[in-house]
């Protein structure tokens, strides 16, 4: 028998998003982080099917919505990569959500086109502006959003690296892309791949990373390197590189999140001006802090992020009993 998986696929702001419809049986556990394990440990195949070739490719970005967690939450969201699974995803946020209002897939008897979702890393707050029947943008307000390590030196490649760890969903090394002479160009894609996830395990063996209120949520997701802007409005430019030598094409926005944490803990945040992040392709995801707080011992942000989604297709994906390559593949 044949195995058929079905999908609604998104872009926000250039970074795909393949939310799963149906075929995918619902994960078990009583929270999204045990939900998270066991899909890894159960289902990974059905994610390689989606997120590798010939079905997908090396950038390829996917969720799946399940029952929530909490009694006041409308749905849990699990994401996923080409390396396994993430804790949390704002580009994903804002393309589920889009797909949701669009696609009727939740209705509130009220006609509010809010949702409240549960993560792995928590609760996610989501609003869409609407157009008619159109979600012309999602704003959601993220988890709070903190700097691990301020001004980290890690030696790569023989030499020092000044590196910002920050958590925004995920925890990510900030650095400034002209700090290591690179900067922030598809030109030089392969290099920000190499040397983004060469700082990830170079953080990871000198520090530890875990959130010290949540121990499931650990190590380095991805590498930011931030730069000049180059459309109007905005304040930095950057790219983020993730998973296993992914490149997120949207300005990321768990990584968004966790570079406004970064700049509020200098002093170079305004709270009447929303902080407007580009992404390597010129699109752009706004965010702004909505207040502070603390995490832990750290101080930290209750950020609000903003951007659009589109719709791109509607998928029946068919894994036949004679396909050799049952699971994909990559290159």
């Amino acid at each position: 028998m044949s195995l058929i998986l079905r999908t609604i696929d998104a872009h926000a702001a250039g970074e795909p998003l393949r939310l799963v419809t149906g075929g995918w049986p619902a994960p078990e556990g009583s929270t999204m982080l045990e939900r998270m394990a066991w899909a890894r440990e159960h289902q990974d195949h059905l994610r390689k099917v989606l997120m590798f070739e010939p079905r997908g490719h090396a950038d390829m970005y996917g969720a799946l919505l399940t029952e929530p967690e909490r009694a006041d939450s409308d749905v849990g969201v699990l994401f996923m990569h080409n390396e396994g699974y993430s804790t949390m995803c704002g580009h994903g946020i804002v393309a589920v959500t889009t797909i949701v209002f669009e696609r009727a897939l939740v209705t509130h008897a009220d006609g509010r086109r809010t949702l409240v979702f549960d993560a792995p890393a928590g609760e996610i707050r989501a609003r869409a502006h609407m157009e008619g029947s159109r979600v012309a943008q999602v704003s959601f307000v993220n988890v709070p959003s903190f700097v691990l390590a301020a001004g980290l030196m890690v030696r790569v490649g023989g030499r020092d690296i000044r590196v910002d760890v920050a958590f925004g969903g995920a925890f990510y090394a900030v650095v400034d892309a002209e700090s290591v002479g690179l900067a922030v160009v598809r030109e030089r894609l392969g290099d920000l791949k190499t040397l983004g996830m060469a700082i990830a395990r170079e953080v990871e063996r000198v520090i530890t990373v875990v959130h010290p209120l949540e121990p499931g949520l650990t190590g380095v997701y991805g590498t930011i390197f931030t730069g000049p802007p180059t459309v109007a409005d905005a304040h930095l430019r950057n790219v983020t590189v993730f998973a296993d030598h992914e490149v997120d094409r949207s300005p990321c926005g768990t990584g968004t999140c966790a570079v406004l944490a970064v700049l509020d803990a200098m002093g170079l945040t305004d709270d009447s001006v929303p902080f407007v992040h580009e992404s390597i392709i010129g699109t752009t995801f706004s965010a702004r802090v909505l207040s502070r707080t603390t995490v832990g011992d750290y101080a930290a942000i209750a950020p609000e992020l903003t951007g659009a989604a589109s719709i791109t297709g509607d998928h029946t994906f068919v894994v036949e009993p004679g396909d050799v390559l049952t699971e994909g593949f990559r290159l």
